[in-house]
């Protein structure tokens, strides 16, 4: 019998807003016809599931200008009622696993409509050689190949059901799951389909060391310290599901010989080459070595006595779990926290408590359905960063003095206002939070983590959508002092940004990075894009407020300068770890030149970038990068123009006032071009990246960026230089 592809009634998907918290963004779905008529699907729901919109056609443009008028005239229709754009942020394949694992071990289930359309969009991101990746523009792996298979399985999926008899021999080909990198070591023996003997220590004793020691924890890029904790309390109690009869199946589905008969110490540094983008050190596998004879202590009868320390770094780690939980609403940074700190609150205080409540009252944040099924988003948004960029655009190119577009941008600065954080987190000492009052997280103010960046852009915002003579000045001077006094706290020595937090302790903490999948992720590094965020802020905000600070602030400026200048590539771009990559990272730093006054008029150095660019432009009008100029750290060429990277050249350019204006009036051709005739562009190939290897989609970026390149190319085409 052919197999079928998993689907729901996609007219019966809608999508709630801000019911819970400020931002809040929820699918649910809808099994009665008469909630269906009451509750009509929009524009926004119709557009993300991929359903027809039925939005008319807009008139031809004939003017860069008028595609971007076009281009908002469409997307302003995303916009949800508390004035942000909701949108899916997703691409890595290890984080659905990491839930539906957690969710079964806890004994809970997802809707049975949720559970159908997470199997259509496993399945449909399947890649043609048979697996999955890290993420959904990578090649397939172990980790992703063998996670996502666990996950079809406890969905219902039988073992021999439409393409898991060909994903299993793949597995096997691949090695088995003994050779799954560590952070899928850790979820399969949570389950109970790996034992914790062939993990690599996760110690949670090292949250028991003084915080003065170069290597603690509270030093680590507060990702991994955020997943570590959780991590550690897991392999610290050796917790594991109940064995289920699907526990026993998938023990003998999952690996090349009997499960009774893997040596499971052998297997800790064993992960297959295709997985390991940064191998392991040999000071952390020297250090595991050592560690295992720790771990053997409390079953040697004269070492017992070492076991309650043991259980005090336990309860030290799960007293950090709890910290966390309650400083961001139970959402915690991101969606692998997430999921283990969900299953610590379950294995410590049960099903019934009220803290595991609460965790499940936000899995629904990080879960949104796209065209092709439900997947789970890198935070439980992007709902800060979109707005913020799409107010800065709306104000430049003048569309927001558009009578028609007024509300739209009135509703902009009310979310801003509501997203502003205004305090410090609850334990913000106790666990060793960075302050947060004034900023803007890059998502909701419920997460509640500051990032460099997200409070800059979030600040630019509000100065410009303020600057508007008909918005009211809802964010006061003293609020933006906040900002101000954050953004000043972050620098680092060299002049440069990292993201949360100041840079905590020294780059050679990689030599421990135990996640063999990503790079560069055990400090906060600094990075341009987040520098020159900071320093475009701080410049326009002087502007406005010229007695705040100036000392602090020029001081602050031109640090920031020296660092963009130190870290500029011999051939004239910077690199992006958040964006693809070179184009990003260059059209972030030429703004923050820009702003500062250097041009190509004046400034050796932005010749140099503007001229990388242009030697970069296709054909066709555009520029094209793929995310492995991330991953090797050279350039690499896509094979066709990309019209989010056209627009980021676009913008750099403009920056830069590159004076071949022949140039840009190309690249603005291409982009109108691949306009449909609703004014929408189409999702292309992707356009974000983190940790060096993990590609993850910016969709609004297509709207955001084309929009602001055009609106700004039109004014620079003309002979308007701002």
């Amino acid at each position: 019998m052919e197999f079928k592809f998993p689907s729901t009634d996609l007219s019966g998907w809608r999508l709630k807003v801000g019911e819970d918290s400020h931002g809040q963004q929820k699918w649910v779905y809808l099994r009665d016809e008469k909630e269906r008529e009451a509750w009509p699907q929009d524009v926004t729901e119709k557009y993300w599931i991929g359903l027809d919109t039925e939005c008319p056609e807009l008139p031809k443009a004939k003017t860069p200008l008028d595609s971007a008028r076009n281009g908002y005239q469409f997307y302003k229709q995303l916009q949800s009622h508390d004035g942000h754009f909701s949108t899916e942020y997703g691409g890595p394949l290890f984080l659905l696993p990491g839930l539906i694992i957690g969710l079964h071990v806890c004994g809970q289930k997802l809707l049975p409509e949720q559970e159908t359309e997470i199997k259509r969009y496993l399945l449909n991101k399947r890649r043609k050689e048979g697996g999955w990746g890290l993420h959904t523009a990578a090649p397939p792996t172990v980790y992703g190949t063998v996670m996502n298979y666990v996950a079809l399985r406890i969905l219902g999926m039988g073992p021999d059901e439409g393409p898991m008899t060909e994903i299993r021999a793949l597995i096997h080909e691949m090695g088995g799951a003994t050779c799954i990198p560590s952070w899928g070591k850790v979820w399969l023996s949570v389950l109970g389909v790996y034992e914790w003997d062939g993990v690599g220590s996760i110690p949670p004793e090292l949250w028991l060391l003084p915080d003065w020691l170069p290597f603690a924890p509270w030093r680590w890029w507060i990702h991994v310290r955020q997943t570590f904790t959780p991590m550690s309390y897991l392999y610290g109690t050796r917790f594991v599901g109940p064995f289920t009869p699907l526990v026993f199946s998938l023990r003998q589905e999952l690996y090349t010989q009997p499960y009774e008969s893997i040596k499971w110490s052998a297997q800790r540094s064993n992960v297959n080459p295709i997985d390991v983008y940064n191998p392991h050190h040999p000071i952390l596998d020297m250090a595991h070595g050592l560690l295992a004879y720790y771990e053997a202590c409390p079953n040697i009868p004269c070492f017992s006595s070492m076991l309650p320390l043991r259980k005090l770094a336990n309860r030290r780690a799960y007293q950090l779990v709890c910290y966390e939980d309650e400083n961001t609403g139970y959402q915690t940074i991101g969606p692998v926290s997430k999921a283990f700190n969900m299953v610590c609150r379950y294995a410590k205080e049960g099903k019934d408590s009220e803290a595991f409540k609460k965790h499940l009252s936000r899995v629904d944040d990080f879960l949104w359905l796209g065209k092709d099924g439900l997947m789970m988003m890198g935070t439980n948004g992007s709902q800060l960063w979109d707005l913020a960029f799409m107010a800065q655009a709306m104000v430049e190119t003048n569309l927001a003095n558009e009578a028609e577009n007024n509300e739209s941008t009135l509703k902009m600065l009310d979310w801003l206002d509501k997203a502003q954080i205004r305090e410090n987190p609850k334990w913000y000492k106790e666990n060793y939070r960075h302050r947060t009052k004034g900023a803007w997280a890059f998502s909701t103010p419920e997460q509640g983590y500051t990032v460099s960046d997200c409070t800059a852009e979030g600040l630019k915002a509000v100065i410009a959508i303020q600057s508007l003579p008909y918005a009211p000045k809802t964010i006061d001077l003293p609020r933006m002092r906040d900002s101000i006094d954050t953004l000043l706290s972050m620098q680092n020595p060299s002049g440069g940004y990292a993201s949360y937090e100041l840079q905590r302790g020294s780059e050679r903490m990689e030599y421990l990075n135990a996640a063999e999948v990503f790079g560069s992720i055990m400090v906060d590094y600094l990075y341009p894009e987040c520098t020159t965020s900071v320093l475009s802020a701080l410049t326009y905000f002087r502007k406005l407020d010229p007695s705040y600070r100036p000392e602090d602030i020029e001081r602050t400026v031109n640090k920031a300068i020296g660092y963009l200048h130190d870290v500029q590539r011999p051939d004239g771009s910077w690199y992006g770890s958040w964006g693809i990559c070179f184009t990003y990272a260059t059209m972030f730093a030429l703004e923050s030149l820009g702003i500062a006054g250097e041009t190509c008029a004046n400034s050796e150095r932005v010749r140099r970038a503007c001229s990388f660019l242009a030697d970069k432009q296709m054909e066709d009008g555009g520029w094209g990068e793929t995310y492995m100029s991330c991953v090797n750290l050279e350039y690499a060429q896509h094979e066709q123009s990309q019209v989010v990277q056209t627009a980021w050249a676009v913008l750099a350019l403009i920056y830069g006032q590159y004076d071949d204006k022949s140039v840009i009036e190309r690249a603005c051709k291409l982009i109108m071009s691949r306009q449909q005739p609703d004014g929408r562009w189409e999702q292309e190939d992707t356009e974000g990246i983190f940790n060096k290897n993990c590609a993850i989609d910016y969709p609004a970026f297509k709207f955001i960026f084309c929009i602001w390149a055009l609106g700004r190319a039109d004014k620079y085409l003309r002979g308007e230089s701002h």
